[in-house]
């Protein structure tokens, strides 16, 4: 059961990866093995390890890999249930098609081709403590010309998202991971192609909308190096992970 503490997650898992069509073609980008196993189970693992016993992935490209390798999510004592995109959503609107799956007050919300650790429940205690309507992971990078970057006030409220710079310049990026209140989910339109990082998350800014600083690690598989890199990046994360967890591989 699910309770304010541990919110139910919805994890984006529909990417097809078209900068690594030449390395991973043959699967959606979140399915990429990465360590011996697909990238976006780590993620998984994360959340299991904190908790969470209740994910809903969004599934689209190459659906029916995802779910013929998670099933119920039994092997990773993680309850998983599937919310298939009946056409290209984008990510907001993939999102608004998995809430009818969900009873959470709050929702954690997780791309699934980024990896980024949070403490989950320092989250929720400082999403509630701060009311807001909704909070953002934000991992501190030397070079954000690849990500762009966030910009947050005293208080933690975002105050503004800037665009990708060919200058290189340091400052905080957007983690990958979100916890919604679930009017703000409700409120994204159904049926249509909706954008979370273009549509929703710039008509929040002074409406509600705070960013929680996370130490990482923060993998992202979004390029053939960044892919590359992902494995030696994650090895010290991996211990971490399993602990406590028993895992056959999976490949």
């Amino acid at each position: 059961m699910c309770d304010e503490t541990h919110p139910e997650a919805i994890l984006l898992v529909g990417g097809k990866g078209t900068r690594l069509q030449g390395i991973v073609g043959d699967r959606p980008k979140p399915m990429a093995i990465v360590g011996g196993r697909p990238f976006v189970e780590w993620t998984l693992l994360m959340l299991r390890r904190q908790g969470i016993q209740r994910v809903v992935m969004c599934i689209g490209h190459m659906a029916d890999m995802v779910v013929s390798h998670f099933g119920d999510g039994e092997n990773l004592r993680i309850k998983t249930i599937y919310a298939r995109d009946p056409f290209p959503l984008g990510t907001a609107g993939a999102i608004r098609n998995a809430l009818t799956k969900t009873s959470s007050k709050h929702l954690l919300v997780l791309n699934g081709d980024s990896y980024c650790r949070i403490d989950v429940s320092g989250y929720v205690k400082s999403h509630r403590g701060r009311s807001a309507q909704a909070s953002m992971a934000l991992v501190f990078e030397k070079d954000t010309r690849r990500y762009g970057s966030v910009k947050i006030n005293g208080e933690g409220m975002v105050v503004s998202f800037e665009e990708k710079s060919p200058r290189r310049r340091a400052g905080l990026v957007n983690g990958g991971i979100y916890l919604f209140d679930r009017e703000v989910l409700e409120a994204i339109p159904e049926g249509r192609m909706v954008s979370l990082e273009h549509e929703v998350l710039p008509t929040l800014i002074g409406n509600g909308l705070y960013g929680l600083l996370s130490q990482g690690p923060f993998v992202d598989i979004g390029t053939p190096e960044s892919y590359e890199a992902a494995g030696a990046i994650l090895r010290d994360e991996f211990e971490y992970l399993l602990q406590g967890v028993s895992l056959e591989s999976v490949v």
